[in-house]
């Protein structure tokens, strides 16, 4: 008998006895656009670091993700979702060089006791953590 009430009310008796499944919807509707919003940011940001795709091929690959974006994300993730992990790898290491490098820039030429003194003191400021501290300080001391 209430369900035969509910069908007559309509469909939106959802929405009205239960107001917090409706706030769940779109809860779960906004997760799901956020998470959509990151992939495609992800599929364009990769696709203009790849060097090793041309001008052409960039935007053709552009092209097809801007007009079907659902089914161009995801030929575009099949397609070269190893060179996307093997472009956030490569940025990886180079941001640890270029780390490494201010860090021996700051650390000088001095002796050794006087860049262990340097990096405490960068240690101290909170410029470096301490894994850092300790991968230089066994560099210095090797």
């Amino acid at each position: 008998m209430a369900a035969a009430r509910l069908e007559e009310k309509g469909p939106s008796v959802v929405a009205t006895q239960y107001p917090l499944f409706n706030i769940f919807i779109s809860i779960l509707w906004l997760a799901l656009f956020i998470i959509w919003v990151y992939t495609l940011m992800a599929v364009f940001t990769d696709l203009f670091r790849s060097h090793d795709l041309g001008g052409g091929a960039k935007a053709l690959w552009f092209v097809f993700v801007l007009l079907l974006p659902f089914v161009g994300a995801f030929v575009y993730l099949v397609a070269r979702g190893s060179t996307m992990r093997e472009h956030a790898e490569a940025m990886v290491r180079a941001q640890e060089e270029v780390f490494n490098r201010l860090v021996s820039e700051a650390v000088g030429g001095a002796s050794v006791a006087d860049q262990l003194q340097t990096l405490a003191e960068l240690r101290d400021k909170g410029v470096l953590n301490d894994a850092e501290f300790e991968a230089e300080k066994a560099r210095l001391l090797a």
